[in-house]
C-alpha cells in the first residue's frame, strides 16, 4: 500500500493571510535587498535557515530567502529569489525575479497597492504585479 501526502492542507496553512507580488528587476539579489532597505522601514536580511533546496535533474538547487519584520511585527516579509543557476523556484513565472510573501493578519488592499507602487519606483525593478493562488501551479516550492 502506497501513503500519498497531502500538502492542499500544507499549502493553505502557509499561504493564509498572505499577498504575493512578483518582481521583474533583473539585477543582484543582494542589491535588490540593499535598495529595499533603502527604501522601506523595515531591513531585509538574508535567513540561511529558510534557504530553500529543490532536487532537479540529478542536482541540488538553492534558493535564497531574505526576511523582514515591520516594526510591530504584525506583517513579516519574505522576499525570495526565483532564480538559481538556470532553475526557477516557480518554473511557471520564469520572467520574474523575485517574489515577495507578506505574511500577516492586517494587510489591507490599500497597503499591497501602496507598496506595489513604492516598489515600481526603486531604480532597476521593471514590472511589480500582485499574484494570485491560482498562478501558481508549485506552490509547494515556496514553503520552508
Amino acid at each position: 500500500m502506497k501513503y500519498r501526502l497531502n500538502t492542499d492542507d500544507l499549502n493553505d496553512d502557509f499561504f493564509h493571510n498572505t499577498r504575493l507580488l512578483g518582481i521583474i528587476a533583473p539585477i543582484k539579489n543582494f542589491q535588490f535587498c540593499w535598495l529595499l532597505n533603502k527604501a522601506f522601514f523595515f531591513q531585509f536580511r538574508l535567513n540561511p535557515d529558510l534557504e530553500i533546496q529543490l532536487r532537479k535533474k540529478d542536482r541540488n538547487y538553492f534558493f535564497s530567502i531574505y526576511e523582514g519584520r515591520e516594526t510591530n511585527d504584525a506583517v513579516i516579509h519574505y522576499l525570495y529569489h526565483n532564480h538559481f543557476q538556470g532553475e526557477y523556484l516557480l518554473p511557471e513565472l520564469k520572467h520574474i525575479d523575485f517574489l515577495w510573501l507578506l505574511k500577516g493578519n492586517n494587510i489591507t488592499n490599500d497597503q499591497c497597492a501602496w507598496l506595489l507602487q513604492a516598489v515600481k519606483k526603486i531604480n532597476g525593478v521593471q514590472l511589480v504585479v500582485e499574484l494570485t493562488n491560482e498562478q501558481i501551479k508549485n506552490k509547494s516550492n515556496m514553503i520552508f
